[in-house]
């Protein structure tokens, strides 16, 4: 059974929200794998939870980072603990299930024991199962969502659109969905689900008069309770994808909206409000600090797997922070005891959705193999065999976005490349061919055209302050986007400490250093300016896989960091 307040905040103790140790003789210990999926019913009002699965129909094999740092405040709190200090802090039980699932450690070993998690048709069944013990609970989807395979760009996110339909959301909030453009995410909304999914965001509004684009929240009753879902999308949506795609609406984190909301929703007789919340793990964190009267966010867009939600104080009491991590993998079950108007206690689990310990749902099922076959011939094709393990996942880089920068380079004939810091993109075993599936995984956006540019070593010192300044500003309101640009060709050296301009440093190509005034060649991909062209970059990298027929494994180029000796979100 999953902790209740009670126990959690024995366990815990509201000092936890600030950043201290957790006692590790926490009750979080993995269950078996026999009873991972036994949750009996608890309390009277009932959330199940998913977030950022990036189209992905089919279980995958997904590495945990093993680099998420904590700046500032955030040092050593999670999200920002990796390997074994996630576990200790956790009490996640070392060489388990669910140790797999919330940490890189043993990643090739446990992912051959455990199998491939995610997959739709395993996640229905996991809802079903839930639905069935705890009558009205609602399923809410965090968003990213329509975006992240090659169905979901080759059909226009509708794949997605089916299957969210068959496995029963009943609320849903954005981000990625939004380089769909304007037009198509409100046909959807308007049209595959009216009636059905309410789509609710606070904080997106017409640019011109600031009226509501989307519900800001919907109303319901569950088991003789009002509740109130507030919708927050991705605040920096124009910032970290192209503005064009959007440009009559605006977004941003509206705290002052946010607690007008909340308020309305308590004067209508909200007895639980939660917010659904794409804002990322930290930013979720400073808002719960901020606007009183929520019970609970349930985040995404960090892809953070979060063992048991942060506890954070603030002027009207208590919230509790959650995120539910990435590709269909895990399924968030929140349940409150509400009596007498009031919530009296919780309990939490983030379920892990192990494919080979999960029945897959035989609807669910038929509609993915209807949805993908049109396109299995594509979508099979091999286009080599990686004798390493290729993953994304992490602050600086991973093998997988090696393998594309150096695609980049040796095709497009450049000196330095970059790629996007995106977080979503599934990994691969060692001695697995890689399929046009897989590379779709890493690149499908409907503006991944590659580029080629002259830019003087003052332009590319700019361009990597400004991506560390998303990353590691102290402050997670400015913090608008993924995680830093993957480089290849040049090393550097990073202190994240350190303010705006003075964090890169030692930039050098071939050991030399780079000049500021001198131009280099340098390839990238997904340009956010409006009227980019250019090669898809998956025909790119295709091209190059299937001339280089056998991968060897990648070595990384990650930066040198300064300052952060043992900052519990690394282990390298």
């Amino acid at each position: 059974m999953g902790l209740n307040r009670r126990e959690f905040m024995q366990i815990m103790g509201i000092a936890a929200a600030g950043g201290m140790a957790l006692n590790t003789k926490a009750a979080l210990a993995a269950p078996s794998t026999g009873k991972l999926y036994d949750l009996p019913r608890f309390g009277n009002v009932h959330f199940l939870h998913f977030t950022d699965c990036h189209a992905q129909l089919l279980p995958i094999y997904f590495r945990e980072p093993n680099v998420n740092l904590g700046i500032g405040d955030a040092y050593g709190r999670m999200p920002h603990l990796v390997g074994e200090h996630l576990l200790k802090q956790t009490g996640v039980k070392p060489n388990s299930a669910q140790a797999h699932a919330f940490s890189y450690l043993n990643f090739e070993q446990a992912a051959q024991t455990y199998g491939k998690v995610g997959g739709f048709a395993h996640l229905a069944s996991l809802v079903k199962q839930m639905k069935a013990s705890r009558p009205g609970a609602l399923l809410l989807d965090g968003g990213d969502t329509w975006q992240g395979s090659a169905t979901a760009l080759w059909t226009n996110g509708q794949d997605m659109v089916d299957a969210c339909l068959k496995l029963g959301v009943d609320v849903m909030t954005a981000h990625w969905e939004m380089t769909l453009g304007d037009k198509r995410v409100m046909e959807i909304v308007e049209k595959d689900f009216k009636g059905k999914v309410d789509f609710v965001a606070q904080n997106i509004k017409t640019a011109d008069f600031g009226d509501q684009v989307f519900s800001p929240y919907v109303m319901k009753e569950m088991n003789g309770v009002q509740v109130a879902i507030i919708g927050q999308a991705f605040p920096y949506t124009p910032i970290a994808n192209p503005r064009y795609m959007i440009p009559d609406w605006s977004f941003g984190i509206q705290d002052e909206n946010m607690q007008k909301m909340v308020d309305e929703a308590r004067a209508k007789g909200a007895k639980v409000v939660v917010v659904l919340s794409h804002n990322g793990m930290d930013v979720d964190l400073k808002m719960a600090s901020r606007v009183r009267g929520i019970d609970a966010i349930m985040g995404g867009h960090t892809h953070d797997g979060m063992p048991a939600p942060v506890i954070v104080s603030n002027a009207g009491g208590k919230t509790l922070v959650t995120n539910a991590g990435s590709n269909s993998k895990f399924l968030g079950v929140l349940d409150f005891d509400v009596r007498g108007g009031k919530v009296q206690d919780f309990q939490y689990r983030l379920m892990p959705v192990f494919s080979n310990f999960l029945p897959a749902d035989k609807e669910m099922d038929a509609l993915i193999k209807k949805i993908r076959a049109p396109f299995e011939s594509k979508l099979n094709e091999q286009l080599a065999v990686t004798e390493g393990t290729l993953y994304r996942r992490g602050n600086f880089n991973g093998t997988f976005d090696q393998l594309i920068v150096d695609a980049l380079m040796d095709v497009k004939q450049a000196e330095i490349a970059f790629s996007p810091g995106f977080r979503w993109g599934t990994s691969l075993l060692p001695d697995s061919p890689i399929l046009m599936d897989h590379l779709m995984d890493q690149t499908a956006t409907t503006y991944s055209y590659t580029t080629v540019s002259e830019l003087s070593g003052d332009t590319i010192k700019t361009i990597m302050e400004d991506v560390a300044d998303n990353l590691f500003n102290p402050d997670p309101y400015y913090q608008q986007g993924g995680d830093m640009v993957r480089v290849g060709g040049m090393t550097y050296a990073i202190e994240p400490k350190a303010k705006m301009g003075a964090r890169i440093q030692d930039m050098r190509l071939n050991g030399k250093p780079i000049e500021a005034n001198k131009t280099y060649k340098v390839a990238g991909w997904a340009p956010v300016a409006e009227g980019a062209k250019g090669e898809p970059v998956w025909d790119v990298v295709a091209q190059w896989l299937r001339t280089t027929k056998t991968v060897k494994p990648r070595k990384v180029n990650a930066p040198r960091l300064i300052g952060m000796e043992g900052n519990p979100g690394i282990a390298i």
